[in-house]
């Protein structure tokens, strides 16, 4: 795992929970807490940390994976401003994260290993997303797309229809994009 999911993942914990945590999440999960954004870490290591979160702070892993993707769309937007120009919806970004977005990922680190994602458009305010990764992060996907919708100011429905964690060869997210905001 890229070394820019552990950076976002120190600045979460830190803002939302207090610098003593992230200390404890590290002893407890055996981590030395130094990361740069270009280096590639064990995908174990952030499953530790996460853990020792859950346990820290007695909230669901997969509810502390969700927030987290949600903040990690925060600091994409802040690190990659050329992904995010303006003008694009949120249902362009959804879009092109496997076309344009994980094309660029691959220029600048191209030991990356990335999920896939693949799209169906049954209408103009619809989209079904697929996402398949060894690492079956889909609480991390489903925290992407809140972080899009409220990166755009726009809701966006949710229905998960299948998951890898249950079985399933992939998982399938059913979004419906409403009104966005002014």
């Amino acid at each position: 795992m890229k070394g820019i999911v552990f950076t976002l993942f120190n600045e979460l914990v830190e803002r939302s929970f207090g610098l003593e945590t992230w200390d404890r999440l590290l002893q407890q999960s055996g981590e030395d807490g130094i990361y740069t954004a270009a280096a590639t870490y064990p995908d174990q290591s952030m499953l530790s940390m996460v853990t020792a979160l859950a346990k820290q702070t007695s909230v669901p892993a997969g509810q502390l994976v969700r927030t987290f993707g949600e903040y990690m769309l925060s600091g994409f937007v802040r690190q990659y401003p050329t992904f995010f120009p303006d003008g694009m919806t949120a249902r362009q970004l959804l879009l092109s994260v496997d076309s344009i977005i994980h094309v660029e990922v691959k220029k600048l680190f191209p030991d990356a290993v990335l999920p896939k994602f693949t799209y169906e458009c049954p209408s103009d305010d619809r989209l079904i997303m697929t996402y398949q990764s060894q690492r079956r992060l889909c609480s991390l996907a489903e925290g992407l797309i809140d972080g899009t919708a409220r990166h755009f100011g726009q809701e966006i429905q949710r229905v998960q229809t299948c998951c890898m964690n249950d079985g399933a060869e992939f998982c399938r997210f059913e979004l419906t994009f409403g009104k966005q905001s002014a």
